[in-house]
């Protein structure tokens, strides 16, 4: 049997579109979710939904984890039996040790494949993914795709809403002091992924209107010529983020905008109210 060219690999922080479900040669490898001593697979056996009702009931605080060299080796295998190699793009190396444990991985299997740290999460991973699909279908080689989203990694336009402080902190996300004067002062924190991968606090809001008017004049500000598109991810607050849209399509109205869920493994430490609006 012919072996085709390339296989698409990512993790599931990534926002996973119809789109990418329905492509043949797309392969999203799970995170690993915790509470205590069970261990849930991200999207398998445990949906967001599921995690925000766990979290609530739960006595421990749960914590994430990427799978382990030897898993990420065994996933390899089998898709090296139908592809000559791989491109893979990996939530920030910064953020989680998801990236290094699948380039053991690939070295376990003994299949070759070309990383690419997103220095993002969510739709930072699709887009790179998306982009890189493009320039393969125009007849780049792995090396010409490999340069273009090594450039493209960590241009990612992001503003991201907490929606529960407590999750951030004990995560790890956070430090004591931002967590007190947060919980004091009653703010929602609007964090950022930098340019190279970290999480940076860029401001507070005290408010539910603030805080999707400061969302809607970020994108106005990013987008002056009125047009382009964004990703809106939420966690569990659909209805909220659909106004958040249509404050923006009625300030815009050629700016298309799509919602999307956060993952679960990405929930578990921005928590249930999370808003974020990205583009690159």
């Amino acid at each position: 049997m012919t072996k085709k060219p390339i296989a698409w690999i990512t993790d599931s922080t990534a926002f996973i579109t119809e789109e990418l479900k329905q492509n043949p040669d797309f392969y999203s490898i799970p995170l690993n979710i915790h509470f205590g001593e069970k261990q849930f697979v991200d999207g398998v056996d445990l949906t967001p939904s599921q995690l925000y009702e766990n979290i609530k009931n739960a006595t421990e605080f749960p914590k994430t984890s990427q799978p382990s060299a030897g898993e990420f080796a065994e996933k390899f295998k089998r898709i090296s039996e139908n592809y000559e190699q791989a491109i893979a793009v990996h939530v920030s190396s910064e953020l989680s040790g998801t990236l290094a444990s699948s380039m053991a991985g690939a070295e376990i299997a003994e299949f070759p494949i070309t990383f690419i740290d997103s220095l993002s999460v969510s739709y930072g991973l699709t887009g790179l993914i998306e982009k890189g699909m493009e320039l393969q279908d125009s007849g780049a080689s792995v090396i010409e795709i490999k340069e273009s989203l090594d450039k493209i990694a960590g241009s990612l336009n992001n503003f991201i809403l907490i929606g529960q402080l407590e999750q951030l902190y004990k995560g790890g996300r956070m430090n004591g002091v931002q967590f007190f004067l947060g919980s004091l002062l009653k703010v929602k924190p609007v964090i950022q992924i930098t340019t190279d991968g970290k999480l940076e606090a860029i401001e507070k809001v005290r408010s539910e209107k603030k805080a999707l008017q400061y969302l809607v004049d970020k994108v106005l500000e990013g987008h002056p010529t009125g047009e382009g598109k964004i990703y809106l991810m939420q966690g569990n607050v659909l209805e909220q983020a659909k106004q958040l849209k249509q404050m923006i399509i009625d300030k815009a109205p050629e700016i298309g905008v799509e919602i999307g869920d956060i993952s679960s493994t990405l929930a578990v430490h921005a928590g249930e109210g999370t808003l974020a609006v990205l583009w690159y």
